[in-house]
């Protein structure tokens, strides 16, 4: 393959701005199906997960045909908790696609990977998506890009930026808003004359370094990269450069490249290629591969540290065993804890406490659910506990916290509660603007303790009208106590089925979170009470049944709906003396220590150290 064929490009763009339906077009304009295939749509997203919630977690890589060019699509997340993802692969590429909403512009997520592009060098082409919707401005999005790239600090040939308009769903794309409807060729002919080829010979030694994985039932983990130099063939023998500085021998068994979204053996690859290598025992991504005559050692991929800690341990209650699990065991979760590592490093796994628990980091509440939801899905049942900041220390041994920039869009009315919400999290207002429509568009920095929690809540004050979004700044000085959950919680007092009776009768106390006829335990969290003290309810308890029987004398049980919390909701409401565990079948609350006795005496030992 001729290298000034070859052109490599990531796709950025903020959740739910249509990218994953902008590669869909892109694929079916160039022929990449055939014309009877059945083809489903949003074809990159590959993972349940993606397709249920409509996000991409996963960094994926698809080959387009055009032109007798090979243009490489590297589809990268556009959630800034998986920026891990993202930091990897913009070093396989020379230029990158921004798909911004033409009603919403530029939006947090969307600054954060375009950061990260702007840093490298990357060339932009920037595409104002979904003009068919109502009362878009797309010429004002373009605007709104161009300050973006000054914030940024962007060069001169990035502020220089080419542009087209164009429509994901309907499949059309326009060079100017003005111009007729035409087909996604003029995106492809900009990629071709605006991206740069890839530099590197194909007669130099080879060099390649590891980005990213696959896994095959037959191959087993592939290691993924980008060609630099050289060329790689299948049986060649190389030296792997691991992480401690030494290098060990590898033989190369096979490799493979993307064919639209397939992998496909071919017999050599050249500089500028994205290829898939089997037959590595053990690697890590940030491994060089080199020849054996000239070994070479990359510095090693740098990701942003993680901010968000959870403990893993493995599920002790009394219900353990009857959720559905396959996988119980300490050995079990370590197991699967250090294959998400080597899956995706800015997920960091440390043993602490003993061999059952595991202190897991990542850079946010949704990197580490994500994780949680597919290891359910997969059997595994545990128990975790409420999410931890990572606190730093200064140079002079001052505490330092993450902070975070939070923007918040809201109708005028409710902007009063929700400035009140966030001045009591610790938060600082940066802007504050008011438009002609009476909606107000509120600019905080905030501690990332403050915003654990704190969408159900706005959304709430709001009467769901609220749409908010955050991005990672750096980190600060301490910014002093913020107050966890207010209210207390309900507490199962024996073990048995919930009844209706009882849940009928605390329905005054509180919200209850489990429905009539669930399997309940002594410590198990039954519902939030409208106090700020728990209480310990008998929820097991049924109504007496007498001979004294008549029409009407019954009660008619109409029970309020209970709240039915998500994975997501579970692990932002817990207090540090609660956890969630976790089985293929159900999600329970409870307190850490079941027995009421010894939380008594862990309550009172804790408000002595205060004192």
């Amino acid at each position: 393959m001729d290298t000034a064929k070859i052109r490599n490009i990531a796709i950025i763009a903020h959740v739910d701005h249509g990218k994953t339906t902008l590669v869909d077009q892109i694929l079916k304009q160039c022929g990449t199906f055939h014309e009877n295939e059945a083809v489903d749509d949003r074809v990159m997203d590959s993972d349940n997960l993606e397709r249920e919630r409509g996000i991409t977690i996963l960094s994926k890589n698809a080959n387009v045909r055009y032109r007798d060019y090979h243009i490489n699509l590297v589809d990268t997340p556009g959630h800034a908790d998986f920026g891990g993802q993202v930091e990897r692969v913009l070093g396989t590429v020379d230029g990158v696609l921004l798909v911004v909403d033409a009603f919403e512009g530029p939006m947090a997520q969307t600054r954060f990977v375009t950061q990260k592009a702007l840093e490298l060098g990357k060339i932009p082409i920037v595409v104002i998506n979904k003009i068919d919707r109502d009362g878009c401005n797309p010429q004002l999005a373009v605007n709104k890009v161009f300050d973006l790239f000054c914030e940024l600090d962007a060069n001169e040939e990035q502020l220089d930026f080419t542009h087209v308009f164009a429509s994901g769903r309907k499949g059309i794309c326009r060079k100017e808003i003005t111009d007729p409807d035409s087909d996604f060729r003029i995106l492809m002919d900009l990629v071709i004359e605006k991206i740069p080829h890839p530099k590197g010979s194909p007669n130099n030694d080879p060099l390649l370094q590891i980005t990213s994985l696959e896994y095959s039932g037959f191959l087993g983990r592939m290691a993924v990269g980008r060609v630099q130099e050289g060329r790689i063939k299948p049986n060649q023998s190389l030296v792997q450069a691991l992480e401690d500085g030494t290098f060990k021998p590898v033989r190369v068994q096979k490799i493979m490249h993307y064919e639209g979204i397939r992998t496909v053996p071919v017999d050599e690859a050249v500089p500028g290629e994205i290829i898939l290598i089997a037959g590595l025992e053990n690697f890590d991504i940030g491994d060089t591969l080199s020849a054996p005559a000239n070994p070479v050692h990359l510095p090693r991929i740098q990701l942003d540290p993680p901010t968000i800690s959870m403990l893993f341990t493995v599920n002790t209650s009394p219900l353990a065993g009857k959720g559905g699990g396959k996988f119980l065991t300490g050995n079990h979760l370590l197991e699967r804890l250090e294959r998400a590592h080597m899956a995706d490093p800015a997920l960091m796994v440390e043993k602490v406490g003993g061999a059952s628990t595991f202190k897991v980091s990542g850079r946010g509440i949704l990197h580490l659910t994500i994780l949680v939801e597919n290891m359910r899905r997969e059997g595994y049942e545990f128990t975790i506990g409420s999410p931890q900041v990572i606190f730093r220390k200064d140079e002079n041994g001052g505490t330092l916290e993450p902070m975070e920039c939070f923007k918040v869009e809201v109708p005028a009315e409710y902007s009063g509660a929700i400035i009140e919400e966030l001045g009591r999290r610790k938060g600082e207002m940066v802007n504050m603007l008011q438009d002609d429509n009476n909606r107000v568009f509120l600019e905080y920095k905030v501690p990332s303790r403050g915003l654990i929690g704190v969408r159900p809540i706005l959304l709430s004050l709001s009467k769901g009208y609220a749409v908010s979004q955050s991005n990672f700044i750096d980190y600060e000085p301490y910014k002093g106590d913020i107050p966890a959950r207010i209210n207390g919680v309900m507490i199962a007092k024996d073990a048995g089925e919930s009844a209706a009776y009882a849940l009928s009768k605390l329905e005054d106390r509180g919200y209850m979170v489990i429905p009539p006829g669930t399997e309940v335990y002594p410590g198990m969290i039954v519902g939030e009470h409208n106090r700020n003290v728990d209480i310990i309810v008998n929820i097991t308890k049924g109504k007496h049944l007498t001979n004294m029987r008549a029409s009407g004398s019954d009660d008619n049980i109409q029970l309020t709906p209970y709240r039915r919390l998500t994975l997501e909701e579970c692990v932002t409401f817990i207090n540090n003396d609660e956890c969630v565990e976790v089985t293929p079948n159900t999600l329970r609350l409870r307190k850490v220590t079941l027995d009421p006795h010894k939380r008594k005496q862990e309550n009172r030992g804790a408000a002595v150290e205060e004192e």
